[in-house]
């Protein structure tokens, strides 16, 4: 048990110090990055130094399994050019069984991952594009969801309009029983809201929401209800595009681990497809899984004792197998995304795949 404890405090050290190098040169390119993308006379160090250590989190989420492999091969090179491994053998343990213990390490990181480090990154992700929003003046994300429906915001020279709607197309650009509420633009006398029309369905065309059976109500007047009036179709100025819908739901990155189901609830209910979401839920839930992968390939092509020469050919091999697990894992993301593929299967079979290939090897290897 304790042999057990001291390969796991040992990976754990080499990839806590390989995780804090990759952070730092993250944040140092990030930083020529916001300066670049942002005025330099607008964004000072100390802002381009904040922008990037909001997006720094989610860039080293991503990179959480290539930290891993790097940190077992660190490890069991280590081993092996000490001769630990050869003294653990001779010792009647086993290669596999020194293998155990960084594989349910990097085990247990994956779960501190997914329910500690997820939320962070969602939080920081929040906090960069509010950040990015102020500096680049686009207003940030104009659709949000929840309980009670979905909301739009657009604005133009009549004002800002607030948009309710019950539910909507796959797409957002078919909005049913929908409410508009116009607000009076910035300088005008009047404040508050100036208008209002409810509708069965509202339709986005180029330059306009389309209203069917709607009814306009002027507000700021003594009977606003007097002055209502009625209209089988009614044509709202808007500048809203398709592309900006789409873009306002954000990546499902953006939403933390322990709010996403509520959030595909809330997809469902409103009429949006939340198979993206679904995909990636279980991608993160899969993703200790896919971290013990990591250290079971990297392991198995570097418990050799350096005398036996080849180890860099050996890292290569290690390094290739790893890529091309990471590549099959995000490309049946992609199918599972698009349908080709059921979301559990898209989001297990890799890891399993993976573990069993390494397994595989692994026997090959210390048995023959």
């Amino acid at each position: 048990m304790k042999l057990q404890l001291y390969f796991a405090r040992k990976f754990l050290t080499i990839l806590g110090g390989i995780f804090l190098v990759f952070g730092m040169f993250i944040i140092l390119l990030d930083m020529v990055e916001q300066m670049r993308r942002f005025d330099s006379a607008e964004l000072s160090f100390g802002g381009a130094l904040e922008l990037s250590m909001l997006s720094a989190p989610e860039t080293l989420y991503s990179m959480l399994p290539l930290v891993v492999m790097l940190a077992t091969l660190a490890l069991f090179l280590g081993l092996a050019r000490t001769s630990e491994l050869v003294v653990t053998r001779a010792a009647g343990r086993s290669a596999i069984r020194a293998m155990i213990s960084p594989a349910i390490a990097a085990a247990l990181v994956g779960v501190l991952g997914v329910t500690v480090l997820n939320p962070i990154v969602a939080a920081t992700k929040h906090a960069y594009e509010r950040k990015a929003a102020e500096f680049s003046g686009d207003g940030g994300s104009v659709l949000s969801v929840s309980r009670d429906g979905l909301w739009l915001r657009q604005g133009g020279a009549e004002g800002q309009t607030v948009i309710r709607a019950q539910r909507a197309n796959l797409d957002g650009t078919v909005l049913y029983g929908v409410t508009f509420t116009g607000f009076a633009p910035d300088g005008d006398e009047r404040t508050g809201a100036v208008r209002r029309a409810e509708a069965e369905s509202a339709t986005l065309i180029e330059g306009a929401w389309e209203l069917t059976n709607a009814k306009l109500w002027p507000l700021g007047v003594d009977n606003p209800e007097l002055r209502a009036s009625f209209h089988e179709t009614l044509l709202l100025p808007s500048t809203l595009t398709l592309d900006q819908i789409r873009d306002s739901f954000g990546s499902p990155a953006s939403v933390p681990i322990w709010e996403l189901p509520g959030f595909i609830r809330n997809l469902d209910e409103a009429g949006f497809s939340a198979r993206l979401h679904r995909v990636w839920f279980q991608m993160e839930l899969a993703l200790p899984l896919f971290l013990a992968a990591m250290v079971m390939i990297g392991s198995g092509f570097t418990m050799r004792h350096t005398r036996f020469g080849r180890t860099g050919l050996m890292v290569l091999f290690a390094l290739l197998m790893g890529f091309s697990a990471f590549f099959i894992r995000s490309f049946a993301q992609i199918l599972g995304q698009n349908g080709d593929l059921p979301i559990a299967l898209a989001a297990w079979a890799p890891p399993a795949i993976a573990i069993l290939m390494s397994l595989g090897l692994l026997l090959h290897l210390e048995d023959g």
